[in-house]
This record gives C-alpha cells, structure tokens and sequence, in this order.
C-alpha cells in the first residue's frame, strides 16, 4: 500500500490506516507464538517459562543444552532418520501421482472432472483424524498397518492434493498449442511431455513436492494409527515428549523445525516468481 493522493476523504484515510493497524495485529497473532519458543529453546534450565536471567538478558541464562540433547539422544536420532527415510519417499510418489493426476484433469474430454478432482483432494477437506481412523481400518484389513509403506502410503493419500492443486495452478496458464506444435513435428507423447510440458510446469510441480513433503514431515495424527513404536517420527516423538515426559528438547525441535519450513517457504516463493516469469505474468 502507498502514499494515499491528496484528494483521499477523511474516511478513506480513516480505513487506509485502521486496515495498516488490522494486518499488523493479524500478524503477530499469527507469528507471536512461533517466535516465543525460538528464545525459550536457549533456556539452560529446564523450563517452559522465561527466567530472570533470561529475561536480564544474563549469559547464564542461555544455554545449547537442549540442542545438545536433541542430537545426542538415541530416541530423537531415531526420529529424525524415520522422519526423513518415510518423507522423501511419499514426496517422490505423491509428486509423480499428483502431477498425472492433473494433467489428465487439464483435459477438457475427461468426464466427470469435477467429481473426480473433489474426490482426489478430499484428504485435505476432511479432517485428518477421520482419514486416520480409515486407514487403520482399510490397513488393518490389508496387512499394511504398521509398516513402513503402510505409513508411506498414508503420506502419500495427505500429500498428493497439494501436488494436483499446484501443478493444476500451473496448468491453468499452459500454452497447449506447444504441445500440438511438438506432435506436428513428430515428437510421441512422452517425448512431448518431458521436452515441452514438464520444464514449463516444473515449478508448480516442484512447489507442489515441498508441500508434500511439509506435509509428510510434520504429520502427527495419521502416523499415530497406521505407524509401530519403531517407526516413530518427529511430530509423534514431540507429541509423546509434551504427554510423557514433559521435556524442554521439544523447544530445540520445533525451533529447528521452524527454520526448515522458513527454508520451504523462501524456496515456493522463489519457485512461484520464476513460474510467473516462465508464463509472462511479471517482468524477467
């Protein structure tokens, strides 16, 4: 928002700025909270609280204990390497399921193309804690609960809607007729796909495999009901650590946690930029 002209009215210079004031509230309501643990994750004491040391800013009061323990403790290393042996296996398959899924979708002769889209993104409209308990009884039934592809096909059912919804995005822009100019030359529809298709909508599929990961990674309800004790992940290791055992390390991860989303984030707005300029919606 910028300078308001001279001719602006009483109201409308009322509302530019009470709408200034509304965002920034908005804001720290949203952000407040994250922002809290980064410090309290430093605290040398076992505490969920600020210390006056803390609090007087006194070097005592920091401490790399609870990171310490994060990377020392056998139960938080397992966590970590079962977090990230399930997530970049559901992301790869949610991604390659997702983007066919909307390709196909893109086609105008596909029927029944809203019922069918509805059906695919459901897993986001529906709470999770009813996705889960499905699972656990279709799984169930199966042998796939508490497996590691039982877990990985979870993720992948949470993950794959993001990946149709981007990558659907991104389509919406595409330019068909360099397809056809692409088969007018004797390319195959594979050939077709991967030289002219695929680079022009890899950002909105590459952005839809970040949520998808984000998504496998911080899962904490459906891992609950399809996942053993040995495939315990991060979110379910901090979920147990906050009932269980009350322990500050949480801090440390959910900090660490934070800065890997900021990273994710940073990454999709670098990616939406580029797709914009791919599809000349902004200036190189």
């Amino acid at each position: 928002m910028g300078a308001l002209p001279p001719y602006s009215t009483p109201l409308q210079i009322t509302w530019h700025y009470a709408f200034r004031v509304l965002c920034a509230l908005i804001f720290f309501f949203l952000v407040f909270p994250i922002t809290v643990i980064i410090p309290l994750s430093f605290n040398s004491l076992p505490f969920f609280t600020f210390t006056k040391e803390m609090l007087s800013f006194d070097p005592v009061g920091y401490s790399l204990v609870n990171y310490k323990d994060f990377f020392t403790n056998s139960d938080w290393n397992n966590a970590v390497y079962n977090s990230f042996r399930i997530a970049p296996v559901a992301t790869l398959l949610a991604t390659g399921f997702g983007t066919l899924a909307a390709i196909g979708l893109s086609q105008s002769h596909v029927p029944f193309r809203g019922a069918i889209m509805a059906t695919l993104i459901s897993p986001m409209i529906v709470p999770v804690i009813i996705s889960a308990a499905g699972m656990y009884f279709f799984y169930s039934r199966i042998g796939l609960q508490g497996t590691y592809w039982g877990v990985v096909f979870a993720h992948v059912a949470l993950g794959t809607p993001f990946v149709i919804i981007t990558v659907t995005a991104t389509l919406t822009g595409f330019d068909k007729s360099l397809t056809r100019a692409a088969a007018s030359l004797g390319a195959d529809p594979v050939r077709t796909f991967f030289k002219v298709q695929m680079p022009l909508i890899m950002p909105g599929v590459t952005s839809g495999a970040l949520f998808a990961f984000i998504a496998s990674f911080d899962e904490a309800v459906v891992i609950l009901f399809v996942g053993s004790s040995g495939q315990k992940t991060m979110p379910w290791q901090m979920f147990t650590g906050l009932r269980e055992q009350i322990s500050p390390t949480i801090l440390a991860v959910a900090t660490l946690m934070v800065g890997l989303s900021i990273m994710m984030l940073t990454t999709l707005e670098l990616l939406r930029r580029r797709s914009e300029r791919l599809r000349g919606l902004s200036p190189g």
